[in-house]
């Protein structure tokens, strides 16, 4: 089963879509080689006749669960991506508040400071999305070095 989800609860009965996880993550380590041709047919047997979580966790236990495509991890950096600009947005209102209730306390409106940080938070959000991504989706340097992004 693919462990992206929550775990399964060994007493609940399987869908057919649990099925066709597991069946994937065998497939992908038979291309891995690590499983068998032979060690492959048993275990997919034992997939598709599993009638709860824990008889299809026997089967795939010990295969780690197949690296996300590349659309998956896209979809999953733009709602990190978005999700960041809702942090933006909430430290705005905060900022904002603030600004706005110092206004109240002297009667005239002042410098708006929260420009500054909200538009350098902003240029770091708007340089991520821009800024270029290995292929492989690593964030390696040549030498094999992680790099700080």
């Amino acid at each position: 089963m693919d462990d992206r989800r929550e775990p399964a609860v060994p007493a609940v009965r399987v869908s057919d879509r649990d099925r066709d996880e597991a069946l994937g993550v065998l497939a992908a380590g038979l291309a891995e080689g690590r499983l068998g041709q032979h060690e492959h047919e048993i275990r997919s047997k034992r997939a598709l006749q599993a009638r709860t979580a824990a008889d299809l966790a026997v089967v795939t236990a010990d295969l780690p669960a197949p690296a996300p495509t590349r659309s998956e991890q896209d979809r999953k950096d733009l709602r990190e991506w978005l999700a960041e600009w809702r942090y933006w947005l909430g430290g705005a209102v905060i900022m904002s508040g603030i600004w706005g209730a110092r206004c109240a306390q002297k009667g005239e409106p002042t410098y708006y400071w929260p420009v500054m940080p909200l538009g350098i938070w902003a240029a770091v959000l708007i340089a991520i999305a821009i800024w270029p991504r290995d292929m492989d989706g690593s964030d390696e340097g040549d030498d094999g070095r992680a790099v700080a992004r």
